[in-house]
């Protein structure tokens, strides 16, 4: 099974589960109702933005729409990959406890593109680790710049930003979202 099917496998599962239509889903995702069948019946390609608005409005972390990660990262295994107007993002890890689930993601930030994504579940909040480049992340007007080697966090639960003003950025992103917010 591809990434769109598995994916719109998950969309579909998840939103029946929370007695959801189309159309309540849709309305509350602000994602098209054409589109949101497309994505369940995988014909169409899912964002990373698309993606997010979905899990947002179903309460759920990003990974509960995507394929998991390899075990271990067993040779042969495709990783998971979305990408969005300026973000690419691998899922690499999910790690669940009482607390919260935490994503773990390989990222690139286009240089010269900017993402503007809207609240996550409420009290999501982000890290991300740069590997290189100058990453410029977190709330459009309370902005963290940050370099190879150093990181910045942010409260997810509030529109934010990732750009990269100078090239290129690869990173670690680090999404913990509630419990109250896991499948």
């Amino acid at each position: 099974m591809g990434l769109n099917e598995d994916v719109g496998r998950r969309l579909r599962m998840l939103r029946r589960e929370r007695g959801l239509s189309l159309s309540e889903l849709s309305r509350r995702s602000r994602v098209g109702k054409g589109t949101l069948s497309e994505l369940e019946s995988g014909t169409r390609n899912p964002t990373l933005e698309t993606l997010y608005a979905l899990a947002t409005a179903l309460g759920l972390p990003l990974s509960a729409v995507l394929s998991d990660p390899p075990p271990g990262g067993v040779p042969g295994s495709a990783p998971v990959t979305v990408s969005g107007s300026a973000v690419t993002a691998v899922l690499i890890e999910r790690y669940e406890d009482e607390a919260a689930v935490t994503d773990v993601f390989r990222v690139r930030i286009r240089a010269g593109a900017l993402q503007e994504s809207r609240a996550h579940v409420p009290g999501t909040r982000e890290s991300l680790m740069v590997l290189a480049g100058t990453a410029v992340v977190g709330p459009p007007d309370d902005t963290r710049t940050a370099g190879p080697g150093a990181g910045a966090h942010w409260r997810a639960d509030m529109p934010h930003v990732y750009g990269a003003p100078d090239g290129d950025v690869e990173g670690i992103l680090f999404v913990r979202t509630p419990a109250t917010g896991s499948p």
